[in-house]
């Protein structure tokens, strides 16, 4: 029998919608908590694996990727069969990706799981959305529910390096993956009890082709910026995989222009307001990611901390966040929204400033310092931005504009593993390929620029200062790949400063602020 939300939404009172509002902060927890928990099994999995160095990176972003690229997908197939039934099942099958991620026997195996935990997670964050909507008719009420539901992403993110670490004291590194096993079997144990099923009279028709045309046009454009990170002779595959992008990304605009009912309200983006917003959403995703990458590496493979002591040090840049976003509905009693976003950004850029010019002599407190910084400035963007976006169109339109917001925080992060990634290991394999000792070649010398993992292997099996002189510049050069990362994200972030004036700017013209 089919279900509506009008059979289906009773308003509720007392302790229940509270109780469900529990269960849907696991799901929630979750996604944000699986993107960050692998940073720090990375060395781990790279060396027990053998994964190269495109290979770490598709293993880091295939999740993120899969997220950005199918979330306003699985909103609309969670329209057509009840938004609990797509929770409930997204739940099971993320439980079950992260059972064969954490038994992964090859680099590309690992890679399949990650990119169907992606799928799965996609369904996650707008079922939970929809559900807390559903069930919170009183507009307060709602409002601190979806505050609680925001505020649980910030939580997951800084509670997955520290984890992650926990279970890398004790256990191989597919333990990370397990966290989700628990958390599934209690919201599909407790969900069909407190959740109530939810789907719209009018559901939209699900495009399949649009989806398919959309993963064409992201995927391969990633790949090929990847493949020019690495250098010897790559550039004809590159530019083949960034011309197959571009082709199927083109034929899917096209298509959202022409369709009645498009996955991407794409006519959104002729309001100029509404791009700028946008636009710095997803950027301030991707420094915050790629930064959040390079940096727990580097504790690792560079200062030598365990992942628990790297996980300890990280995160404060978590917590930080965490409180810039909490802080920023009592700040904007004091100040304007416009002080307090385009402050943070500058603030976040002085952050990223102070990771420019880390050489790894004075231990991880500069890094601890630059990251902490860099979270607070940007829990204001982070805090507003969504209600920016949403504001910036006419209130018909929320809806689309609200899950391109979603979708913008995704792919910006999953970008910014793929693009400052990428910066990251191009400096490290330019500078350490400078500094390979004589004699070594081959498979050995790729090895080494690939990672600072593989330099340390080889380093095993040189004498003692052709050891010492390898891995003191294969150190140096990450360090470098960290300087690069840190001052493409300042530049980022004054950026970041300069488009949100833009638009606060336009918006009091026509009385938006």
């Amino acid at each position: 029998m089919s279900v509506t939300a009008a059979e289906t939404s009773p308003t509720h009172t007392g302790a229940r919608p509270w109780s469900a509002l529990a269960v849907l902060a696991l799901p929630t927890l979750l996604v944000a908590l699986d993107a960050n928990v692998l940073f720090l099994a990375l060395p781990r999995l790279t060396a027990d694996l053998g994964a190269s160095n495109v290979q770490q990176l598709w293993v880091t972003d295939a999740y993120g990727f899969m997220v950005a690229g199918l979330v306003i997908t699985m909103g609309t197939l969670g329209d057509r069969i009840g938004r609990r039934r797509l929770l409930m099942a997204g739940m099971a099958v993320f439980a079950l990706a992260s059972l064969v991620c954490a038994w992964a026997t090859s680099p590309l195996m690992l890679i399949a799981a990650r990119g169907a935990q992606g799928i799965a997670g996609a369904t996650l964050m707008p079922s939970t959305l929809a559900l807390i909507t559903n069930i919170f008719r009183d507009d307060k009420q709602r409002g601190k529910a979806i505050s609680i539901w925001a505020t649980c992403t910030f939580t997951g993110a800084a509670l997955g390096p520290v984890l992650g670490g926990l279970l890398l004291v004790k256990f191989w590194w597919g333990a990370v993956f397990l966290l989700a096993v628990p958390v599934a079997l209690v919201v599909l144990i407790a969900g069909p009890v407190l959740l109530p099923e939810f789907r719209p009279e009018q559901a939209r028709r699900l495009d399949l082709t649009s989806v398919v045309l959309s993963l064409l046009g992201i995927l391969p454009v990633v790949f090929a910026v990847k493949v020019l990170s690495l250098g010897n002779g790559n550039a004809m595959t590159a530019g083949v995989a960034l011309v197959v992008g571009l082709v199927f990304g083109t034929l899917f605009v096209r298509r959202q222009l022409r369709v009645q009912d498009p996955l991407l309200d794409l006519r959104l983006f002729a309001n100029s307001s509404f791009t700028l917003i946008l636009s710095a959403l997803a950027l301030a995703g991707m420094v915050l990611a790629g930064t959040g990458l390079t940096v727990t590496q580097l504790l690792q493979t560079v200062l030598g901390h365990s992942p628990l002591a790297s996980a300890l040090w990280f995160m404060p840049m978590g917590l930080f966040m965490a409180v810039g976003t909490m802080s920023t509905p009592a700040l904007i009693n004091v100040i304007k929204p416009r002080t307090a976003i385009i402050g943070g950004m500058f603030l976040s850029a002085l952050g990223a400033a102070v990771l420019i010019v880390v050489n790894g002599d004075h231990g991880a407190w500069p890094i601890v310092l630059g990251t902490a910084i860099i979270g607070v400035g940007a829990g204001p963007m982070f805090a507003l931005g969504t209600g920016l976006v949403i504001n910036s169109v006419p209130p018909e339109r929320a809806g689309s504009a609200a899950s391109m917001a979603e979708t913008a925080n995704y792919l910006g992060g999953a970008l910014g593993l793929a693009v400052l990634g990428t910066i990251s290991s191009a400096v490290y394999s330019h500078l350490v390929d400078g500094a390979l000792p004589s004699g070594l070649g081959g498979a050995a010398a790729e090895r080494v620029r690939e990672t600072v993992a593989g330099a340390a292997a080889e380093s095993a099996h040189l004498g003692v200062e052709a050891s010492a002189a390898l891995l003191k510049a294969a150190h140096s050069a990450f360090l470098n790949g960290l300087n690069a990362v840190a001052a493409v994200s300042t530049a980022v972030f004054v950026l970041l400063a300069v488009l949100t004036g833009v638009y606060f700017q336009r918006a009091g013209r026509t009385g938006g602020e």
